[in-house]
């Protein structure tokens, strides 16, 4: 089908909440709800996309949902061009400004609107984009939260082995520094010292305290030092950016690529990690990964492994995607992890399709 051919007809959005097998517990909050937003964009000539957002918090879902049906309702018989779409909806919200719920819902559309393409293309999107599919590094974020050393550890090795992973994710931010250092020794005896360590603070200290911290971390061989202080103080980050030896790496609150390029601007990290329902989907992921290569700035992923992989395939400083199965229940077929790496089906699109034998048993009213 003619790519041209592709006119926007609505959208249908259903709220989900699924339990997580292993709660989030971090030093901010502990989520043990887990909350999903589906979205199936139809086009007028048949061609459906598909995409899901993932945001935090499940009364959130109250707003996002009322905002993707306008968003729809505004879009119907518009051409379905995705960069276009974007600048479209971005604007409709504009007097209540571009970062948050905005950004979210906007992402939500372009996600879906890039799958329809890919679709009707009769192409996977990494091919649509200009790459082709194939494997992308991984490592495992399923886990490894504020719990004890031991708990810590043993997990660690259950994660290591989920997908044969050289690479982890384990939070920090205890009480006691003292308890930190002692997990991080206990999982390094656990899975070795060849697997790589990445340590996130989930913006959980203060400036004071993540001076003190990161400079106790800074000759453990981690892999990076992730969000120690709240995410949008890159005055801060700079300043820790230049003391420490550990990469630091941030991200994953940027909405859209201006917030980005303020980071780098101010040498706020060493590397970069957008979440794609804040860095405004495959468009603006696209448009921040030019900005990183241009000044040859690793880039990793934040959540969405599915819509991630696809893009990491033609990202030019594409350095590590984070795997976590959250939405894995709510999928017919789930992508694998083999080796470390995530496995992009040769199928068009994205290729979600949802379970929806799960989805009805886990509907939220929004």
């Amino acid at each position: 089908m003619p790519l041209e051919s592709l006119t926007f007809h609505s959208v249908d959005v259903r709220a989900v909440v699924l339990k997580l097998n292993r709660p989030v517990v971090a030093k901010i909050a502990t989520i043990t709800d887990w909350p999903l937003i589906l979205i199936d964009l139809k086009t007028e000539e048949g061609v459906v996309g598909r995409a899901y957002l993932e945001p935090y918090i499940v009364k959130s879902m109250n707003y996002l949902v009322p905002a993707l049906r306008d968003m729809g309702a505004m879009l119907k018989g518009q051409k379905l061009a995705p960069t276009e779409i974007y600048e479209t909806t971005r604007k409709s919200l504009h007097f209540v400004g571009y970062e948050g719920m905005t950004m979210i819902a906007v992402s939500g559309i372009d996600m879906a609107a890039w799958d329809a393409l890919a679709r009707a293309a009769g192409l996977p999107l990494c091919t649509l984009l200009g790459g082709s599919p194939g494997p992308v590094r991984a490592y495992n974020s399923n886990g490894l939260w504020l719990q004890s050393p031991s708990k810590v550890a043993a997990e660690a090795v259950e994660i290591r082995d989920e997908g044969q992973f050289d690479g982890v994710k384990l939070r920090l931010g205890r009480e006691d520094p003292k308890d930190d250092l002692a997990t991080i020794d206990a999982v390094r005896q656990a899975v070795g010292e060849d697997i790589h360590l990445m340590i996130d603070f989930n913006q959980g200290l203060d400036m004071a305290e993540a001076l003190r911290r990161c400079h106790m971390l800074d000759d453990l061989g981690l892999t990076w030092l992730e969000e120690p202080v709240v995410y949008d103080n890159f005055d801060g980050y700079a300043q820790l950016a230049r003391e420490l030896k550990t990469p630091l790496q941030i991200g994953e609150n940027f909405y859209g690529p201006r917030d980005l390029h303020k980071a780098l601007h101010c040498q706020a990290s060493d590397y970069v990690m957008p979440d794609f329902m804040r860095i405004g989907g495959v468009t603006g992921w696209m448009r921040a990964a030019a900005i990183t290569g241009a000044a040859g700035i690793p880039m990793s992923t934040h959540l969405y492994p599915e819509v991630g992989a696809h893009v990491m395939r033609v990202t030019e400083t594409a350095h590590w995607l984070e795997w976590q199965d959250w939405a894995d229940p709510i999928l017919e077929k789930p992508y694998q992890i083999k080796d470390s790496h995530l496995h992009i089906p040769n199928v068009p699109g994205m290729g979600l399709e949802w379970n929806e034998d799960v989805v009805a048993g886990n509907l939220y009213e929004a």
